[in-house]
C-alpha cells in the first residue's frame, strides 16, 4: 500500500513511519521544512512538500496514495477554536480527496476527550464540555467520509506515549521534579493515567489503514490506567527525591502552568480492549513504570 502520512517526522510519527516501511508499505510524507523532509528520508519515506493549511499540497498527497494517515495537529494552545479548525480543514480536504475510493484513512485523536472518572470505551461519547473537546470536530469530519465511500476510522492515542526523547506530560513531569526539588501528585494521587509505548501506537496504526472497517474508533492506550501516584514515586526512587502531595491550588504553582496542574489531577482510565479484540492488536512494549525505570527520562539532562 502507498501511503500519505500527516506528522511523520514528529515524536511519534517517525515510529509509524518506520513500522509502515517495515511491514512493505510505500510511505510518502508531508514535511514543511528541510529537516523534516531529510528526517523521512532517513526511514525510507518519500518527502511530500507543504504544510496543514496548503490544502491543493494536502490533496495532491491524498490522490496519488491508497490510504492517508493524517497525525499532524500544530497551532497555539492558547487559541483551541483555532486548532480544531485547522484539523477540520486539514481532515476534510484529505477525506475529499478518498471520496468514493474505498481506501483507508486513519486519523488521529486523544483519549483526553473521555469524559473523567470512569473508565472510557471505543463506544462511549466524547464529553463536548471537555479539556480536549477541541478534537472532536476532527473526529466527526474523518467518521463522516464512512458514509461517503471512505474506510474512515479514528485512533485515539493515550496523553502519554512514551519512548525515547519524549518531552510531553511525563517528560514535563520529571523536568518539573528536577527543578522543584520534589516530585509531586495532587491529592492522594489515585488518579488514573492511560499510556502506551510509541512502538506499540506504530502497530496500531498500521492495523487501522490496513483492516479497520469503515467508521471504527480505536483506543491506542496499552495501560487503561496508571496511579499519578505510582508514577510521581517512580520520577522520585529515580532522581533521590522526595514525594510530595499538592492541593489543586498548590499544583497550580507548582507545575508549568495552571492547565497543566488540571491535567495531571484528571482521572481518565480508558479501556482498549474493543480495538485489542477487534484488530488483533496486543501490546508488547514496556510500561510506562519500566520505561520510567530503564528509559531515558531520567537519564542526566545533555549540557
Amino acid at each position: 500500500m502507498h501511503v500519505f502520512v500527516t506528522g511523520g517526522s514528529g515524536l511519534t510519527g517517525p515510529a509509524v513511519v518506520a513500522e509502515l516501511v517495515a511491514a512493505g508499505h510505500t510511505v510518502t510524507g508531508l514535511a514543511r521544512s528541510d529537516a523534516a523532509a531529510a528526517r523521512l528520508e532517513s526511514l525510507g519515506a518519500t518527502p511530500h512538500r507543504g504544510h496543514l493549511e496548503d490544502l491543493d499540497r494536502l490533496r495532491s498527497g491524498a490522490e496519488a496514495a491508497d490510504g492517508v494517515l493524517h497525525m499532524a495537529f500544530g497551532g497555539d494552545f492558547a487559541d483551541p477554536d483555532d486548532m480544531m479548525r485547522r484539523d477540520r480543514t486539514a481532515i476534510e480536504a484529505l477525506g475529499q480527496a478518498l471520496e468514493h475510493s474505498g481506501k483507508p484513512f486513519v486519523s488521529t485523536s486523544g483519549t483526553l476527550v473521555m469524559p473523567v472518572g470512569r473508565e472510557g470505551t471505543e463506544q462511549d461519547e466524547p464529553d463536548t464540555a471537555g479539556i480536549a473537546a477541541f478534537r472532536i470536530a476532527g473526529e466527526r469530519a474523518c467518521l463522516d467520509f464512512a458514509a461517503r465511500g471512505v474506510r474512515a476510522s479514528v485512533v485515539r492515542l493515550a496523553p502519554t506515549v512514551h519512548g525515547p526523547g519524549d518531552y510531553g506530560f511525563i517528560g514535563m513531569l520529571v523536568a518539573t521534579a528536577r527543578k522543584t526539588g520534589v516530585s509531586a501528585y495532587i491529592g492522594d494521587g489515585g488518579n488514573r493515567w492511560p499510556a502506551v509505548h510509541r512502538l506499540d501506537a506504530a502497530v496500531l496504526f498500521r492495523l487501522a489503514l490496513e483492516k479497520a472497517p469503515a467508521g471504527s474508533v480505536l483506543h491506542g492506550v496499552a495501560e487503561g490506567g496508571v496511579t499519578l501516584k505510582s508514577i510521581a514515586e517512580t520520577i522520585a526512587t529515580g532522581l533521590d527525591l522526595p514525594t510530595v502531595s499538592l492541593t489543586p491550588d498548590e499544583a497550580a504553582v507548582h507545575f508549568p502552568s495552571p492547565f497543566m496542574a488540571t491535567v495531571y489531577g484528571f482521572d481518565a482510565p480508558v479501556s482498549s480492549a474493543y480495538t485489542q479484540e477487534l484488530l488483533g492488536w496486543s501490546p508488547t512494549h514496556p510500561t510506562l513504570l519500566e520505561d520510567l525505570e530503564h528509559g531515558d527520562y531520567l537519564a542526566p539532562p545533555a549540557p
